[in-house]
C-alpha cells in the first residue's frame, strides 16, 4: 500500500482544484461508536478542520468551503446547538494565530446574524483580522443552506425590478450569482462528504453544477490526509467535460 508521501508524489500540481468543498458529516456517530455523547465528536471535529485547512493550504488549493452548520441544524436539541455554537466561537479564536501565520482568510456565508452575541463577535473578529491574508480563503458555512440562500438572492432580485431598477428580462444566471453569499468565489471544483452518506443537504445547490462529487466512508473526525490525497486523485482521474464531448474536451486540451 502506497504511503502518505507517495500518493501525494502521484498528485498533478498543475491539476489542484482550486475550490474545494466539504460536508463534514460523521462527528454525532463517530462519538456514539465510541460511548461518547455527539457533543464529544464535534469537538474532535474541530481537530479534523485544523488539519484539513492546513493540508488545503499546503497543497495549493485556494478556496475551501466548509459546511459547519446548516439552516436546518438549529432544529437539533439547544443543548447540542449550543455546544456547537460554543465550540465554533472557540475554534476560530484558538485557530486564528496559526490561520495568521498561514496567510489563510476567513469568509462567512450564511445568515450570519441568526448566530448568537458572543460567537458572531469572534467571527467577525477573525474575518477581519484575516482580511489581509492572500493564502488560502477558508469559507465558514454557517446558518446556511441553499434554498434559504437562492430565496434571499431571489428577493434581493424582486425588490430591485419593484424599484424599477432592474428589469425582469435582464435577470441573468450571473444577476442570480451575484446575489448569492458566494459571489466572487468561484464554484466549487471539487465536492467531499465525508460519512458514507450520498446526499447533498441542501448545500451550495447552484454552486455545484458541474462539480465533482466525492463520497467518503470516513467519519468526520477520522478523516486523514490520506483521505483527502484519495480525493484528489480520484478528482484528477475524471474528465470534466462541461457539458461537451471527450473529443471536445480532448482538442482544447
Amino acid at each position: 500500500m502506497a504511503s502518505l508521501e507517495e500518493k501525494i508524489s502521484q498528485l498533478d500540481k498543475n491539476r489542484i482544484p482550486v475550490h474545494v468543498a466539504m460536508i463534514m458529516d460523521g462527528n454525532g456517530r463517530w462519538a456514539k461508536s465510541r460511548g461518547f455523547i455527539r457533543s464529544d465528536g464535534h469537538a474532535e471535529g474541530v481537530s479534523t478542520v485544523h488539519r484539513v485547512t492546513k493540508f488545503s493550504s499546503d497543497i495549493g488549493i485556494k478556496y475551501l468551503t466548509l459546511y459547519a452548520f446548516s439552516t436546518e441544524n438549529w432544529n437539533r436539541p439547544k443543548e447540542e446547538v449550543d455546544t456547537l455554537m460554543f465550540l465554533i466561537g472557540w475554534a476560530i479564536e484558538r485557530e486564528l494565530p496559526e490561520l495568521l501565520e498561514n496567510n489563510v482568510r476567513i469568509h462567512l456565508l450564511g445568515d450570519i446574524e441568526r448566530i448568537p452575541d458572543e460567537a458572531r463577535e469572534r467571527l467577525f473578529y477573525a474575518r477581519n483580522a484575516t482580511a489581509h491574508c492572500t493564502g488560502l480563503q477558508l469559507n465558514m458555512c454557517l446558518s446556511y443552506s441553499s434554498r434559504w440562500e437562492i430565496t434571499d438572492a431571489a428577493r434581493k432580485l424582486a425588490l430591485l425590478a419593484a424599484e424599477g431598477k432592474l428589469n425582469p428580462q435582464d435577470i441573468t444566471e450571473k444577476s442570480i450569482s451575484d446575489n448569492l453569499t458566494t459571489s466572487g468565489i468561484p464554484d466549487p471544483d471539487l465536492l467531499i462528504r465525508t460519512g458514507g452518506e450520498y446526499r447533498i443537504s441542501n448545500y451550495l445547490l447552484w454552486q455545484i453544477a458541474y462539480s465533482e462529487l466525492y463520497f467518503t466512508p470516513a467519519l468526520w473526525p477520522d478523516f486523514s490526509d490520506e483521505d483527502y490525497v484519495d480525493a484528489l486523485l480520484d478528482f484528477q482521474s475524471r474528465e470534466r467535460r462541461f457539458g461537451k464531448t471527450s473529443d471536445q474536451v480532448q482538442q482544447n486540451h
